[in-house]
Order: C-alpha cells, then structure tokens, then sequence
C-alpha cells in the first residue's frame, strides 16, 4: 500500500474517533446515521437524500431490483418525493447494502443470486448510476452464499454472508474485498468442528448474519440468522416445518477485528440479527436482538476484560412472536428504537442503564415494518417495510413504504410516506444517507450554499 494512502486512511480513521470522543460536547447538528462504520466519511449537516435498496416485484414497474433515491432535503420542491432510480435487472432478493469508507461507492448485494452491485454515488449524489457488478462472489470466496451486510473497513469493503453453496445451509462466512472490487480474502465462522481458536461457550453453528467493530477494542462481532434454504421458503410454509425451524443461528461471536481471528463464540439463542455498538467512548458493549425469542441482548466487556453475553429485556410480548427485525441506537447510548415485523411496530427503549433497558414508546407505523434509520441528533427517523419477498405479508397487508418521521423527545410527528407499490417500485428494504456535502461543492445539481465541509 502506498505511504499516501495509508496516512489517507489513519486520518479518516483518527477523525472518525475524535468526532465520536467528541460527540457530547459539540454542537454541530450531526445528521449520519448511528450505524455506520466509523472508518467512514460522515456527514455533518442535514442529509439530501435517501437511498433505498428496493427488491422488485414481478408486474410492479420493471420487475427489477433497483436503488432508488428520495429527495429529503428541507425546502425542497421535490421533498419527500422520488427523484431517481437506476435499476440492476432481474431480481436477486435485494437486502442489504453499504458505502465503501470514502462513501463514494455503495455496495448492494442480493441475497438470492449472490451478485453485488456497485454504485457510484459520489459522481451526482442525487442521481447514483451502477458503476460495477460482482458476479463471482460465490467462486471466488470458497462457496460463501448470500452476500448480506457490507461493511467498510480501510481500503476494504467486509461482506457478512448467510450460507454456503454445499448444502444452503446457515454455515457460512465473512468475506473481504478491496474498495477496487478486487477479492481478498475468506473468514468462516467458527464451527464445533472448526472453531479457528476461539473458546466455545457451549456451541459454535458457524451462523452469519450482521458485521459491527469497535476499533479501540479490537473487536468485531458477527451475529447469526438461517441459510438460503430457509430465507427463500415461504414464511408460513417454514413456521409449519420442524426442521426448518431447528435452523436459526444461536451465537454471537467476538473477533480479533485486525487479525480476523475469532475468539469466543457466546450463546444468543432465537436467531440475533443487528448489532449496535454504543457510540460513547467509555461505553464498552453493543446491543443485539433475537427474531425469534424477542429478546433484547447485552454483548459487553467486562470487567476481566472478557466479552459475555446476557439477556436483558422482552420486546413486546415474547409469546406473540413479534418479530423484531432491526434496531438502532441513539448517540448519546440513552436510547434504541427496535422495529417488529409481524406487528409493524416500532417500539424506544430507555438504555441508560444498559443491564436494564426499558420500553418507553411505541408506535403502530404499517401492517409490516422492517428497517429504522434515524440521524444523529436523533430528530430525524425513517423507516421501511419489506423482509424478504417470501416473508412479507399478502394480501391488504402486504404494505410496501419509506415513512420518514421527526421525533421532538416524546412522540413520532409523520413528514412523509412514499408508497413503492403506487410509485411501481416493488419492497423497500435498507435505507442509506446521501449528501452533497460529501463531496464538496460542483455536483451536478448540488445547492448553491452547502451545510457542511467536505470530509477528509
């Protein structure tokens, strides 16, 4: 690597930790996302827009998968409304996607076809265009299947997959390339049978699902959900099966995050899906929830400096099988909304004592919901609600949107709802910030007057 880009890479990585150590005491209106990998750009003013990884639907528009950008901009005259699209052809059981570290590129897999997409949203941030497709993935890891998170490390884009292409089963791994589209490297999930060193509570299922780090620890987590086998069953028709149901990931597994070396593989039983690292910089512990035990789980440091696992609250009524499905947590570590498929709630949790979090609001968005992304200052939240094109309801129920609300500290106010299926779109699914100020001033369309200095 040359000595330009590693110093390229230290400074982003040496902002992105001030601006967190420094979160409490400034007073910057911060409008990223909570989610995102601290090795990224961020953006410091008002996001312009919404980018929305969108399944297709047979006889819906053009039937295609496609990134579909929403207009967020305050003041805007198309504000709230869709003002691109850039289709990828065919459908590939779009899911989820994310921004390489300098946010110039996103990336987009599809959980079905195991193909990536590569958009370039740095060259008209409104307008993103599809710059590349990896259509490999499979060959070129060792038989991964299922490209899901992807996640930006420096210089690296790190892919946590769902399955395997020897049986589609949950089995499964993390996969590393550069931010060229170049394959790098294989990690798999630590097994009974292979666990590459890690120390086993009491099992290791090698499950994949979600990909977070804590860079000042040293650690990455890895969560766990199912295989194509059963992602891409009919949802009612794997409730019925016994064996189907016997295969949901149990563990979360705690990584050497530079060496890509696991090190103990915790019991989080009911399939743990995201993990939200706490943001503040003496908070060492993450939250994850449970689809099928609707549990919400402590992963912390403690004071051995080991990493355990503890369950630590109920999401709604457990024995209805809410289904919680997302979650995202607040700047200030005090809160986590956590969004329910099967009730399409979304539902905020005091976390200020995170042993003890405990629910204090909920609101009914839709018949199903899925995805929440809210903005830094925590006034802006979005949400969408498509699962899996086998999963999501039929019929009425099956509403497919973007609902962008604002929170004044105690309620959801509605801004705006985009209907995909009205807009002939298909199932809206994971949800990503853009801005112009990124990028600095000179894009085609940007504003006059930017909000924000250009990143490093």
């Amino acid at each position: 690597m040359h000595s330009n880009d590693i110093l390229r890479i230290l400074g982003r990585a040496l902002v992105a930790g001030l601006t967190l150590a420094t979160l409490g005491r400034s007073r910057a209106a911060l409008a990223d996302e909570t989610c995102q990998s601290p090795y990224m750009a961020m953006i410091t003013s008002q996001e312009d827009f919404v980018y929305v990884w969108t399944l297709g639907k047979q006889g819906v528009g053009d039937g295609s998968d496609k990134l579909v950008s929403i207009d967020v901009r305050p003041g805007s005259k198309t504000y709230g409304k869709v003002i691109h699209k850039v289709s990828v052809g065919g459908r590939h059981e779009a899911h989820h996607g994310g921004f390489t570290d300098d946010r110039r590129y996103f990336w987009a897999g599809g959980l079905d076809t195991s193909k990536i997409f590569i958009f370039d949203v740095y060259s008209d941030p409104a307008r993103p265009r599809l710059h590349k497709t990896i259509n490999d993935f499979v060959s070129k890891s060792g038989g991964v299947v299922g490209p899901h998170t992807h996640y930006a490390l420096p210089g690296r884009m790190l892919i946590a997959a769902l399955s395997n292409d020897k049986d589609r089963g949950g089995r499964t791994a993390l996969v590393e390339y550069s931010n060229n589209g170049d394959y790098v490297a294989t990690h798999w999930i630590p097994t009974d049978e292979k666990p590459g060193g890690a120390k086993v509570d009491k099992l290791a299922d090698g499950y994949g699902y979600d990909v977070r780090v804590l860079p000042r620890r040293n650690v990455m987590l890895t969560s766990s959900f199912s295989g194509w086998n059963n992602y891409m069953m009919d949802f009612g028709k794997m409730l019925q099966d016994k064996e189907a149901m016997k295969r949901f990931g149990q563990t979360v597994t705690v990584w050497d995050l530079h060496a890509r070396k696991p090190r103990k593989v915790l019991q989080v039983p009911g399939a743990p899906l995201e993990i939200r690292f706490a943001l503040q910089p003496q908070h060492n512990y993450a939250f994850t929830t449970a689809a099928l035990t609707s549990k919400i789980w402590l992963i912390y440091e403690d004071e051995r400096g080991e990493w355990q696992a503890k369950e630590v609250a109920d999401i709604g009524d457990p024995t209805k099988v809410p289904l919680p499905v997302d979650s995202s947590i607040g700047v200030d570590d005090k809160s986590l909304w956590v969004t329910t498929f099967m009730d399409g709630k979304a539902r905020r949790f005091d976390i200020s004592d995170p042993f003890h979090p405990k629910q204090i609001y909920e609101e009914t968005i839709g018949s199903q919901l899925n995805m929440v992304s809210q903005s830094w200052d925590g006034k802006r939240v979005y949400f969408t609600s498509s699962l899996l094109a086998n999963w999501d309801k039929k019929g009425e129920q099956d509403q497919q949107f973007l609902k962008a609300y604002t929170w004044d500290g105690q309620k959801l106010n509605p801004r705006f709802t985009v209907d995909f299926y009205a807009e002939a779109l298909g199932r809206p699914h994971l949800m990503r910030f853009g801005a112009y100020a990124l990028y600095g001033s000179g894009q085609t369309g940007a504003p006059e007057k930017t909000m924000a200095k250009k990143m490093p």
